[in-house]
């Protein structure tokens, strides 16, 4: 299964656990209740934090992938120059040396959307998934404001 199909797999099954929610706390609401009243209410945030969740998700995924497309178009998309083990598993060493020449690139280049975006996925191979994602939405943060001096985003 490819991680969009299992995003999707896994959107669809927060929709129908948000409409459950919903359903569920119009019931709660309608018993007059306080106590059903307010676990009711509570029923209807959960789901608009998920669906709040989803939205960043899918926001951050379309970026990443504008920005990937653009840099392909550039001739800049970083190639996978990473050894990898008989097995196919990416060698930590290796990772870590391509690390540190991104890190170094990205130190020397503060406004370029570019080196982060390589750095980003420099920290996806190095393991540091947290990181990438941060570093890549700095990435896309660069960007909008490289393109749109006034900084507005679509």
């Amino acid at each position: 299964m490819t991680s969009r199909t299992g995003f999707f797999l896994l959107s669809a099954a927060l929709l129908v656990v948000s409409l459950i929610c919903v359903g569920e706390g119009v019931q709660l609401i309608a018993t007059g209740k306080p106590l059903g009243i307010g676990l009711g209410v509570c029923a209807f945030v959960v789901p608009a934090i998920g669906v709040w969740f989803l939205r960043a998700t899918v926001r951050f995924g379309r970026a990443s992938e504008r920005l990937a497309k653009e840099l392909e178009a550039e001739g800049g998309l970083p190639v996978d120059e990473l050894r990898r083990t008989p097995g196919g598993r990416i060698d930590r060493a290796s990772a870590d040396e391509v690390f540190a020449r991104r890190k170094a690139e990205a130190e020397a280049a503060q406004g370029d959307w570019r080196v982060f975006f390589r750095l980003a996925v420099a920290y996806a191979d190095a393991g540091d998934t947290p990181r990438a994602r941060k570093t890549m939405q700095h990435a896309i943060k660069l960007h909008g404001s490289s393109t749109d001096p006034i900084g507005s985003k679509s």
